[in-house]
């Protein structure tokens, strides 16, 4: 059986993108007219065999029945505006999500916020510097990390999470967690968002639980767990393959209230990780709102050899940006303020 793909592509920003869009000479990308594109790329499979060819979207009218229906149906989802799910929280702009690990063994600042006290002044200096939602997590997912007992994860994080509203009204707080009962236990405190990195594969009661709640959910892919993932991941079309699992994800899931996020580094290698970021506009045609986490990540230590980093600041900051110019909602990030500054200052360019 074949199958298609639409990717947006060729963007243009701010206000020659405003121009375009008035001379009807290109599209929006998800409702946001500082971001418009001119060309799609379509890409079918079958069994192995991948072909691609990249078209005006003034052309869509010549392709093929079947073909020129499905193309037509992405495109709608790619131009369409992103249903905001946060009082507080915009998708036509970039929203950053702050890392905060109380865990002691996270991989690059385990044990650095296990105090409630220097919690929250992290998580109070992440709000000031820009963050419109907070990731609390209590279970470290690092490559070759052990799964704790949920008891264990619950008396992490369940200071910070049954104080933060009352501190943090109109910012949107998010459960990094596999576990149903931990998910349970941050929704009766507020909770906005679950994000559970296994794409509530790991607890599988966790859907079931959640069906009487109306909370956010971040579908995430991993290959594997976070104890295996790294063990040579292999895929046959890394793009292709996680926009299956999206789709098939979205259907199971079944709400409309959903986050997209193709998991860097989770079961990836380099190749994959740069083949997802390069060409991460394939998931607008899904029609949700894309989180993406380079963070840090090991990414970016494979590419910078000699000039790596404790922090990969430059290395982050470079894939935010790249992400931001395709479209990418939402950042999940550890330096909020580098990060905010950096897209401050690429938006300002821009629009100039």
């Amino acid at each position: 059986m074949q199958k298609y793909y639409t990717r947006a592509c060729n963007f243009y920003h701010g206000r020659y993108a405003r121009k375009l869009l008035k001379k009807k000479q290109a599209l929006p990308l998800c409702g946001n007219k500082d971001i418009v594109f001119n060309q799609i790329e379509i890409i079918s499979r079958k069994n192995r065999k991948i072909e691609t060819r990249t078209i005006s979207f003034k052309n869509i009218e010549n392709l093929a029945g079947p073909l020129k229906k499905k193309v037509k149906l992405d495109i709608n989802h790619i131009i369409s505006k992103r249903k905001n799910f946060f009082n507080y929280i915009n998708f036509s702009k970039p929203t950053i999500m702050g890392i905060i690990n109380l865990t002691p063994d996270s991989f690059s600042d385990g044990g650095k916020y296990n105090r409630t006290a220097k919690a929250e002044k992290h998580i109070s200096q992440m709000i000031k510097a820009g963050a419109k939602i907070v990731d609390v997590g209590g279970e470290s997912t690092r490559p070759g990390s052990k799964t704790i007992p949920e008891k264990t994860e619950w008396k992490r994080i369940k200071n910070i999470v049954t104080k933060f509203k009352k501190s943090h009204k109109k910012i949107c707080l998010s459960i990094d967690t596999r576990k149903s009962s931990v998910m349970i236990n941050s929704i009766k405190y507020g909770a906005d968002i679950i994000n559970d990195v296994s794409g509530f594969n790991f607890d599988k009661s966790s859907l079931f639980n959640l069906k009487k709640f109306k909370i956010v959910k971040v579908l995430h892919h991993m290959q594997g767990t976070p104890n295996t993932m790294q063990n040579k991941p292999k895929y046959n079309n890394v793009l292709l393959d996680i926009y299956d699992y999206f789709e098939e994800g979205i259907k199971k899931i079944n709400d409309k209230n959903l986050i997209l996020d193709p998991g860097i580094g989770f079961g990836k290698n380099l190749k994959h990780n740069l083949t997802l970021i390069s060409n991460i506009s394939l998931f607008h045609s899904l029609g949700f709102p894309i989180l993406v986490g380079t963070s840090r990540k090991r990414f970016i230590s494979q590419i910078s050899g000699l000039n790596d980093s404790k922090g990969r600041t430059g290395g982050t900051i470079a894939s935010v940006l790249f992400l931001l110019s395709q479209g990418v909602q939402i950042f999940r990030v550890h330096d909020v303020n580098e990060i905010k500054q950096g897209i401050l200052v690429f938006e300002k360019i821009l629009k100039n």
